[in-house]
């Protein structure tokens, strides 16, 4: 209801009160009154109040009623419902972590991903790492899960024990035979439309697949958990 109208209503609504009121007192005294008389007690003022309240309400009825005929129509065209055309799903892969078991992106399916591509070689990657260890240790029961897919860094073994020194407790992933995580380095790149020409390259993949944030370069704990927590 607009302010004008809510106004009005509590104007009639005194008048009225008073109106009943004296009505009451009139038969608490023995008045007894026929309804020419009452008719003639009600004042031009009330009768003026009586009409706008009719009109109050078939305004407020009107309003009502299309408001719900128009959240029909929104309904029926399904013009209420989020458009999905617009959202990017990550790529599948399939690589091999550390152990030599085949990983891929689908079984982490549910779990708000962060995919982060690096090297052991890399000096900006490396600044990352403890802010990943750190995300981990207080975001993993809130179903975080960050993969490293490790490139150009050498056999398993040398990762593993790269691993081992820094203290990684994220799953890292590598090649599986040949070059399969240059094929999915080159995959992300073709599926935003932006190709990873450096690293580190970070994905923020939510827990139905869909990628929702890409950084280039180092980032920061803050800055991360800043972008992760509305999705956890």
């Amino acid at each position: 209801m607009s302010l004008h109208l809510q106004i009005l209503a509590d104007i009639f609504q005194k008048v009225s009160l008073s109106f009943l009121k004296r009505e009451l007192i009139n038969f608490q005294k023995g008045i007894t009154m026929k309804n020419n008389m009452i008719l003639k007690q009600i004042t031009k003022v009330e009768i003026l109040f009586l009409i706008g309240l009719v009109f109050i309400m078939s305004l407020i009825g009107c309003d009502n009623s299309t408001a719900q005929q128009k959240n029909k129509t929104l309904t029926k065209n399904g013009k209420n419902k989020q458009d999905k055309s617009s959202e990017l799903f990550a790529p599948d892969f399939s690589l091999a972590d550390l152990e030599g078991n085949t990983v891929t992106l689908d079984q982490m399916r549910g779990k708000v991903v962060l995919l982060n591509f690096w090297g052991t070689w890399c000096g900006p990657c490396r600044k990352e790492i403890p802010d990943f260890i750190n995300l981990m240790k207080k975001h993993k029961k809130d179903g975080l899960e960050i993969v490293g897919v490790t490139l150009t860094s050498g056999p398993p073994e040398n990762i593993k024990a790269f691993a081992d020194k820094w203290g990684i407790n994220y799953k890292l992933l590598t090649d599986i035979k040949g070059n399969e995580t240059q094929t999915v380095t080159a995959l992300y790149g073709q599926a935003t439309g932006k190709r990873i020409t450096g690293i580190p390259t970070t994905f923020i993949i939510d827990r139905g697949g869909v990628i929702q944030k890409r950084y280039v370069g180092p980032r920061s704990e803050a800055i991360f958990y800043n972008d992760l927590k509305k999705f956890l």
